[in-house]
């Protein structure tokens, strides 16, 4: 009713025409109140929205225009014309004494990087072939347009589509047998632990000899200059391989020190190697490439520049074992965490191939991750991190979907991590969201320890524990790092004292609300510095 009412309103207005434009996603069962609305025209989004187009030519008036969203503008890959051209012929054929059809995107160009042009001489001629960005998204719609009033004008461009298409279709670099075998091969015990979770933390408090309200942090440290500076300067061949991984030593050592001198519990290594999260695995993964320019808007003014998923993923080497091993070596008395980003995080924040669907991609990369999990508890790491702050963004729109994705996203994040022994205790980490709608989903993945946003969001993660209830460990966020400002100890304190209220404190960790990359060394050991106060602090009150 509240869309009639506003669009009845807008068609008082005269001279002014009006284009309702849908996208991300079908219409479904919202499509026959929105084919009668008062507007000119509807566009639909004919990618992700495919299975609309039979009611939407039946339901939208012939004096509407259509908008038909052919090409796809959330991926990078190359549309098949041929197929497209097949809709577009349909469509103009069931509205023949209709208004105009148009040609058009499936949204906007905004989360496409910008142009192929500057990735000439980076990739290969066979990977540039398979690829369009915003600038040949936009010449691809220009194709089908002409197609219909005159096709011999761009068969040379259909044919060399054509061909591009088939390459991608037939390439040897996209299959790995043995991938698609051993994802194929995989039973149910691939998914499980070997014992429940009480067993697990009875086992890890035996080993690990962790305080009562254990202190952490998420994962990185500050990316300064000076580590800026030297990513650079070997990028550019001013330092050798060797002088930079002793860099890279001497950062990750001055950083555990702090962390044993200022009383964390559970250290992290800093993360001073990697650019990105997702960037550094994908680096070292088949089926992957890296665009030069590829540059998308993220929030903001910040923008970033996905890695390309190709082909069948596969780990040809370990990742991380080496600066794991390196970084406990330095902590003889307390663990080191080892650190990897969840193979939906990967897919998230990657483009993804279009080829196969997203849980088989998201599977193949679990897989490659259980393999770095694997060897990292073979390495002696006792406490291993798998992060998924991307798990939320990646519900579908329509809640009817939502089951599905979910079913998936949590069997991925359970093959990744549940290769090893009861001694070794999994961390995940959730980034700012609402976990209300997945918080059961967070539950079924069976993690030893949760780090979890929760300073942003005003303590409302304590409602989800309130109705979802959770018996594993937790680390609800005591402090924004997205901020500068550094809180108090009478400020974190207040609302650990909260937590305590719904978490028994046996299970209560003290940690920040993400990583620190983008905070500045001082600011970052105040807070931290405060924070372990806290914990300290409430352990002798609770032994009180």
């Amino acid at each position: 009713p509240a869309f009639a009412q506003a669009y009845t309103e807008l068609a008082q207005v005269a001279g002014l025409k009006y284009l309702l434009t849908s996208y991300f996603g079908r219409l479904g069962d919202n499509l026959s109140w929105a084919a009668a609305l008062p507007v000119h025209g509807i566009h639909l989004d004919l990618v992700r929205g495919s299975a609309d187009l039979d009611d939407a030519l039946e339901l939208i008036p012939t004096d509407k225009v259509i908008s038909a969203g052919l090409i796809n503008g959330r991926n990078i890959w190359k549309a098949n014309l041929d197929k497209q051209l097949a809709t577009l012929v349909k469509i103009i054929g069931a509205r023949q004494s209709a208004a105009p059809v148009w040609v058009n995107s499936s949204c906007s160009l905004l989360h496409s990087p910008h142009s192929l042009k500057p990735e000439a001489g980076h990739l290969d001629q066979e990977t540039l072939g398979w690829l369009s960005f915003a600038e040949e998204k936009v010449e691809e719609v220009a194709i089908l347009a002409a197609a219909i009033t005159d096709r011999d004008s761009v068969a040379e461009q259909l044919q060399r589509n054509a061909a591009n298409v088939l390459s991608r279709q037939q390439s040897e670099r996209i299959t790995r047998p043995a991938v698609q075998q051993r994802l194929a091969a995989l039973d149910e015990s691939s998914y499980t632990r070997q014992a429940a979770f009480n067993v697990r933390q009875a086992v890890q408090r035996e080993t690990l000899k962790l305080p009562l309200f254990p202190t952490t942090t998420i994962g990185s440290f500050p990316q300064t200059a000076e580590v800026r500076k030297a990513r650079a300067q070997f990028r550019k061949g001013a330092l050798s391989q060797e002088e930079y991984l002793q860099f890279l030593d001497a950062e990750t050592r001055k950083c555990i020190e702090w962390q044993d001198e200022a009383g964390l519990d559970v250290l992290v290594h800093g993360e001073f190697e990697r650019t990105d999260m997702v960037e550094f695995f994908g680096e070292h993964l088949e089926g992957f490439v890296f665009t030069k320019r590829g540059w998308v808007q993220s929030y903001g003014s910040r923008c970033v520049k996905p890695p390309v998923i190709f082909g069948d993923v596969s780990r040809p080497n370990a990742m991380t074992v080496d600066v794991a091993k390196f970084a406990q070596s330095c902590s003889p008395n307390k663990p080191v965490k080892g650190m990897l980003t969840g193979p939906v995080t990967i897919l998230q924040w990657s483009f993804v191939r279009d080829d196969q669907p997203r849980s088989q991609t998201a599977g193949q990369i679990a897989l490659a991750i259980r393999d770095e999990v694997v060897d990292l508890e073979a390495a002696g790491i006792r406490v291993i991190q798998v992060d998924e702050p991307a798990i939320r963004e990646g519900l579908p729109l329509r809640k009817a979907d939502y089951e599905a994705y979910l079913k998936w996203s949590v069997d991925v994040f359970r093959l990744a991590t549940t290769g090893v022994r009861n001694e070794t205790q999994i961390h995940t980490h959730f980034c700012y969201s609402d976990f209300n709608e997945i918080f059961t989903a967070i539950k079924s993945l069976d993690a030893d320890v949760i780090t979890i946003e929760n300073s942003k969001s005003d303590l409302k993660l304590l409602g989800a524990l309130e109705v979802h209830g959770y018996a594993a460990e937790i680390g609800p966020g005591l402090y924004d790092i997205h901020s500068p400002r550094v809180p108090s100890v009478e400020e974190m304190a207040a609302r650990f004292a909260a937590l305590q209220k719904y978490i028994p404190a046996e299970n209560l960790w003290a940690n920040p609300d993400c990583g620190l990359k983008t905070r500045g060394w001082p600011e970052v050991k105040e807070s931290l510095t405060n924070l372990v106060a806290v914990a300290v602090a409430a352990r002798k009150a609770h032994a009180a």
